[in-house]
């Protein structure tokens, strides 16, 4: 009888997991994305206008469309055209509640461009339209 509760016993010690080798995957695994995540945010090189403006209060991640000093414009890393702009913003903004786009425009971009961008916001039906600006040096 002893030998057969013995088995059991060490059958039920086997059935553990043991979690520690997991717990350093996973650490390990989060080290590499917390040291890697930096170096994906990359992007366009913008020079912004300055303004003596404040900062707006935001609640959820804006929508940005970049404009570069080429005149090409960019929304979340994709490049898109001015033909395209307004029914992929329709799209997008279709289901959408807050309906905001913010436009982040180099300098250098002719105010004509930047109003026709503007325009075909509006055309998708946003009204709400936001300029992105660096403050000034007091």
């Amino acid at each position: 009888m002893s030998n057969g509760g013995g088995k059991a016993k060490s059958r039920a010690t086997l059935s553990e997991i043991n979690v520690t080798p997991l717990v350093d995957v996973m650490l390990v695994l989060l080290i590499m994305f917390m040291v890697t995540t930096p170096l994906m945010q990359q992007g366009i090189e913008v020079d912004l206008p300055k303004t003596s403006s404040s900062g707006v209060e935001l609640n959820e991640e804006p929508f940005v469309l970049v404009i570069g000093p080429d005149q090409k414009m960019t929304v979340a890393k994709t490049k898109i055209t001015m033909t395209e702009l307004r029914p992929k913003l329709k799209a997008i903004f279709e289901n959408k509640k807050n309906k905001q786009v913010y436009i982040q425009a180099d300098r250098k971009v002719d105010y004509g461009f930047v109003a026709e961008a503007m325009a075909e916001v509006r055309a998708a039906g946003i009204f709400n339209i936001g300029l992105i600006t660096v403050p000034k040096d007091q």
